[in-house]
């Protein structure tokens, strides 16, 4: 797992967000969720690539143990990025702000195929 930790002097406006991923080759979409929100454990087999916009979000890594035996977490806040690789298992939190984010599923070729990602 990545995090990329945003330090601009304020916030990044979606369509910053959106454009830069563009970039990249991603076809991103937003969403939102309210206060307190839950999404339980699961996996994807896709590379996730997630911006969190307003509002912060914590995902739990619960297959990730830190030295005292608890889950490893993130904590998302505004322009913060995590590159989530395909396959690993997380749940999510919302905070008490309630979050949008912006999201992008990247598909990685196998290796050996290509170095570059499919679009």
């Amino acid at each position: 797992m990545q995090i990329i930790r945003w330090h601009g002097q304020s916030s990044p406006q979606g369509q910053e967000i959106r454009a830069k991923m563009q970039q990249q080759g991603l076809r991103p979409y937003s969403w939102s969720n309210g206060p307190g929100d839950v999404y339980s454990p699961h996996t994807h087999s896709y590379e996730k690539v997630l911006y969190c916009i307003r509002g912060s979000i914590r995902f739990i890594l619960p297959d990730q143990l830190d030295a005292a035996g608890n889950a490893v977490y993130v904590d998302l806040e505004p322009g913060d990025c995590m590159v989530l690789p395909a396959g690993v298992r997380h749940s999510a939190l919302v905070s008490d702000k309630g979050v949008t984010c912006m999201e992008a599923a990247r598909h990685v070729l196998p290796l050996g195929k290509s170095t570059k990602y499919a679009v």
